[in-house]
């Protein structure tokens, strides 16, 4: 007791301010102060004013990124009560927006002491070695060490002999002790992202182990004795080295996943290729072995492949090769980083206020975020991003674009078609990470011009071509020339008039603001049928357009026309938009305005349609007109519906909005709702879609009910003409088209009742926790509601055996609603501890192809963590609101 009370004056100095202060965090037996920024300075205020409670608490989580971290750690050993303590970094940014470790190296010695603790989470932190501490905890059950920088375990680390979870991922370990394999009860083991050359053969001792992942390494082997874990359900071998696997592994009873993507498999015992759960992608399999003189410097190169849901991984000065589960690809070469780098990413909907499109520029992909922002690398690191195919887009050129944090430019890319998948991939070099997108803009040709003058042609038309004179310029400048052609096809369907005709579009630009010092000689080619001998000088009209389009001045009478027996040549002293016309019309500035409107815009149409299976999951997608018929030829034998709407016209970047109406409803707490409607982005080659769960407050067991979705504009792109948008904006015609939606009438299923569940009973049930978001009893009834007959799909993919689902099945043979229930809720039974359970159920829906209950279930997580983050802000932790660690509830 003197010691602590020494403890108390040595900190009374630091932890100024009311106790009161922080007295709302101690809700009962917890304390979770890590989504605070003073939480430690809470802490220590709390020791201070009210010792005896703290010294009851149970539950601990704190920040270690909080400055006062060092101080708080001192009392920590004298919490005899502790069962759960989370350290986790994380919880701050840098100046690049990039996560930050916590500061912690090392645990007081004599915390070792805290013979109640059975959880310690030091995630996201600056270990280097194990704590020594660690080994002394008798009790400890959960143990989670991931994204710090180990790079060995102790020798003895076999002696935490009640460890039933222990996740290393994304640390640095080479090797591992052979005493692994004497922690007997151990059920989860996460070594993935790590460094390791070799597994011991000890770990075949863990007989009660039922996942293993050593994804992520430099593995060319692993032992025989794995085959003596015969409770292992999930075993994950990808993104290694492998180039043999034993072929033991098939008797393994009850295995339900072997990942053996991304090595270098040649050849694979047949008893293993023949597992229906076995996963072979990415392998050269078949194919001969290459002669060492073959082999490239960087075959040996780490190679790393991340599933869906990961979001970061670890570069070192080795380097690396990434692909990510989107089908992006990155190779770091050695030496591009001199120290080991948490590289973080993720891709996003493009959104129009962040992503600007130039004009006719047409977007290809979703936005790919790396994150730390601005860090520089050592060596140019390859970028390879697939692509939205532009085979419609002709006198084009497909370029990377990136964010600088000011604004957008352009990288020298190269584009490839993968021969085999036919998909297409751009690929860019950078030394910097910031925001990535690939685009298709008008064919650039750009030169330097110097005072000595020189010459530019048009690699898309070369009739058209610029000569700057010696002395027109003082300073080197560059030059931009773009060229849009526009058939006389297109010209008289907009202007309604045979006889009119139009040269290409000219647009030129340059870096500077000064005017040439002399004229700029511009040689256009004459409109189509228009030649030197039959030309009429009346009926042609040089156009000057502003850069945004928005207003065509005629200036014929302001230049010097020349022509020749094919071309018009016109002198000018600065760059814009150049057109000529051939017509009859007097004014011509407002036909080429509108014409040059239409140019950017697109016919499109709408569809909704319904999942056959399930008719309240509802599709809906804007379509280019001219891919509406091979859209509905992939969705027919799922899908049902309407006709498609008729034509629109769009711009790309345009919004609009999806509102159902007449009866029919939707969860209005997603994040693309807004005032209830589904917020749409048009962008032409993306595929503008969304699929979405309705229900009805009408009741259904007696009639159908037949609503209506109907689609609505919102706003246009900033560069769009200002009359075109003005037009958009009238109370009439906002409105686009609507299209009818019907929801039938529903069938005798299982009770309303969730507690009852058509004759099964189990226990509530709640997945997940309060910080991170429920899945209730509620939730998954809604769940299995919606599976239909891919509720055998699901079940392989959330881990359960073949005979489990075939048991299942007979269990309850004609009855598919029983079936779903008793393998939905057994699963959610037997998983309700485990910390990731939640996680697992979305991927395994989006491995099903079930991306609709996946985008459900996310949603109704995300609605959790908002009410929990808001009930903090409200009223601090109180007792409803506070959260033990997940991991908790496997203690």
């Amino acid at each position: 007791m003197a010691e602590l009370l020494g403890l108390r004056d040595k900190r009374r100095e630091r932890a100024l301010g009311a106790p009161a202060l922080a007295a709302s965090c101690l809700a009962d037996n917890r304390l979770n102060l890590d989504v605070y920024l003073d939480g430690c300075h809470r802490f220590l205020q709390l020791f201070e004013g009210r010792q005896g409670e703290v010294l009851q608490v149970e539950f601990l989580r704190l920040s270690s990124n909080d400055r006062l971290l060092g101080t708080t750690l001192d009392i920590l050993p004298h919490l005899k009560h502790l069962k759960s303590l989370v350290i986790k970094g994380g919880h701050a940014r840098d100046e690049f927006g990039s996560c930050q470790h916590g500061s912690l190296t090392s645990l007081p010695a004599d915390m070792g002491n805290l013979r109640c603790l059975t959880h310690l989470d030091l995630t996201f932190n600056s270990l280097s070695t194990l704590p020594s501490c660690i080994l002394h905890l008798s009790s400890l059950r959960v143990l989670l060490v991931s994204h710090n920088r180990l790079v060995a375990l102790p020798e003895d680390f076999g002696c935490l002999s009640k460890l039933t979870f222990f996740s290393a991922m994304k640390n640095q370990l080479k090797d591992l002790p052979r005493s692994i394999g004497d922690l007997a009860v151990l059920q989860d083991l996460d070594l993935s992202e790590n460094a390791l050359e070799f597994i011991p053969e000890e770990v075949g001792n863990l007989h009660n182990c039922t996942e293993l992942d050593l994804s992520g390494n430099c593995l060319s082997s692993i032992p025989d004795s794995l085959a003596n874990l015969k409770c292992l359900q999930r075993l994950h071998l990808h993104s290694n080295l492998l180039v043999t696997v034993p072929a033991s592994l098939a008797s393994l009873p009850n295995l339900s996943k072997l990942d053996l993507q991304n090595n270098c498999l040649r050849a694979v015992p047949p008893e293993i290729q023949t597992l229906p759960f076995v996963r072979l992608r990415g392998n050269p399999l078949g194919e001969t072995e290459p002669s060492p003189q073959a082999e490239s410097s960087d075959g040996r190169l780490r190679r790393l492949f991340l599933a869906s849901g990961e979001d970061s991984f670890t570069v070192t000065s080795e380097g690396c090769k990434v692909v990510l589960a989107c089908g992006i690809h990155f190779y770091f070469p050695p030496g591009a980083a001199s120290d080991p780098l948490e590289i973080y990413f993720r891709t996003l909907a493009p959104d129009p206020q962040c992503v600007k499109l130039q004009h006719h520029d047409v977007l290809l992909s979703r936005v790919l975020e790396l994150q730390p922002h601005g860090v520089k690398f050592q060596q140019e690191v390859q970028i390879s991003m697939p692509y939205a195919s532009p085979q419609t887009l002709h006198q084009r050129e497909v370029v990377v674009r990136t964010f600088s944090g000011q604004s957008w430019s352009d990288l020298r890319t190269r584009v490839e078609q993968k021969r085999k998948s036919k998909k297409h991939v751009a690929h860019c070099s950078v030394l910097h990470f910031s925001w990535f997108l690939v685009v298709s803009r008008l064919v650039q040709n750009e030169c330097k011009v110097p005072t000595e003058g020189t010459l530019l042609f048009s690699s898309v038309d070369p009739n058209i071509k610029v000569t700057f004179p010696p002395g027109v310029t003082e300073q080197t400048r560059t030059v931009k020339m773009q060229v849009l052609s526009v058939s006389a096809e297109e010209l008289e369907e907009i202007t309604a008039d045979a006889g009119c005709r139009a040269s290409p579009l000219l647009c030129l630009s340059q870096d500077s603001l000064v005017d040439f010092l002399r004229p700029v000689r511009i040689q256009l080619p004459l409109p189509p049928g228009v030649t030197g001998i039959n030309l009429d000088q009346s009926r042609l009209h040089l156009l000057h357009g502003d850069l945004q389009g928005q207003t065509w001045d005629d200036i014929t009478s302001q230049v010097v026309l020349e022509f020749t027996h094919l071309y018009a040549v016109f002198e000018v002293t600065h760059f814009s938009w150049y057109w000529l016309w051939y017509t009859t019309k007097t004014y011509i500035g407002g036909i080429a305005k509108k014409v040059y409107e239409r140019l950017r815009m697109y016919q499109v149409n709408f569809i909704a349609l319904q999942r056959k299976k399930d008719p309240e999951q509802v599709l809906l997608q804007c379509v280019p007109k001219h891919k509406v018929d091979p859209v509905l030829k992939k969705l027919q034998d799922r899908y049902r519906g309407p006709e498609p709407s008729d034509m629109v016209e769009m711009f790309e970047g345009e919004q609009f909005f999806a509102a159902f109406e007449g009866g029919i409803s939707i969860i209005t707490d997603r994040p693309d709702c807004v005032d209830g409607r589904l917020l749409f982005t048009f962008y032409s080659h993306l595929k503008n879609m969304k699929e979405i769960y309705v229900t009805s407050s009408v009741d259904r067991k007696d009639q159908a009910v037949k609503g209506q979705v109907s689609f609505y504009r919102g706003a246009v792109p900033e560069n769009i003409p200002e009359e075109a948008s003005r037009r958009r904006r009238g109370p009439d015609s906002l409105w686009l088209v609507t299209l009818p939606i019907k929801l039938p009438r529903l069938k005798p299923r299982w009770g309303e009742n969730p507690g009852a569940l058509n004759g099964f009973s189990f226990p509530p049930l709640n997945l997940g926790n309060a910080e991170t978001g429920y899945l209730t009893q509620a939730n998954l009834l809604s769940i299995a509601r919606r599976m239909g007959a891919d509720w055998q799909t699901i079940g392989l993919n959330l881990g359960l055996t073949y005979q489990q689902i075939e048991r299942i099945g007979y269990n309850h043979r004609g009855d598919l609603d029983k079936q779903i229930l008793d393998m939905l809720f057994s699963w959610a039974q037997q998983n309700s501890e485990d910390p990731d359970c939640v996680s697992k159920l979305i991927t395994a829906m989006k491995e099903s192809g079930r991306q609709d209950i996946a985008d459900e279930v996310e949603t109704i997580i995300e609605l959790g963590r908002q009410k929990y983050r808001e009930s903090i802000r409200r009223v601090g932790l109180e007792q409803d609101s506070s959260t033990e660690d997940s991991a908790i509830a496997m203690v």
